[in-house]
């Protein structure tokens, strides 16, 4: 081959006019029908047909099991918040019987230890992680 020949390829410049012809494709349009719609809350979502029964003094009342409380929840119950607490995780239908009834704090434990118990859950303390089994070096 001589040296002021050229090698031709089928490969063609890219140039910024030849990016711009090219039509781009259109954006697929909202489905309007499910805008106006109201969306449930999580608490709402995760409630639905997830009721345990559990006894308060004697009534049978529906609670979210332990298992499916929200961290949030959870929170209210240990700082004794527990009217807050109660609205999250009773049934709609049974938070009047629940203040009607009114429980002590023992009553109210035994309650929550009964809808654990009717879940198969345990409510029982975490032991949390065991000490390493080697010895750290003190200074």
């Amino acid at each position: 081959m001589a040296a002021n020949q050229r090698t031709t390829t089928s490969r063609k410049p890219r140039t910024a006019a030849r990016a711009a012809s090219r039509p781009s494709r259109p954006a697929p349009e909202p489905d309007i029908e499910d805008v106006d719609e109201p969306q449930p809350t999580a608490a709402e979502t995760e409630a639905e047909d997830k009721y345990v029964t559990a006894e308060l003094c004697g009534e049978e009342l529906q609670i979210i099991p332990p298992g499916s409380w929200r961290a949030s929840w959870q929170a209210l119950l240990n700082q004794g918040q527990i009217a807050a607490f109660i609205e999250n995780v009773l049934h709609p239908d049974d938070l009047d019987t629940f203040w009607e009834i009114d429980p002590v704090n023992a009553e109210f434990y035994e309650f929550i230890e009964d809808a654990a118990r009717q879940a198969g859950e345990s409510l029982g303390k975490s032991r949390g992680p065991g000490r390493s089994s080697q010895r750290t070096r003190r200074r």
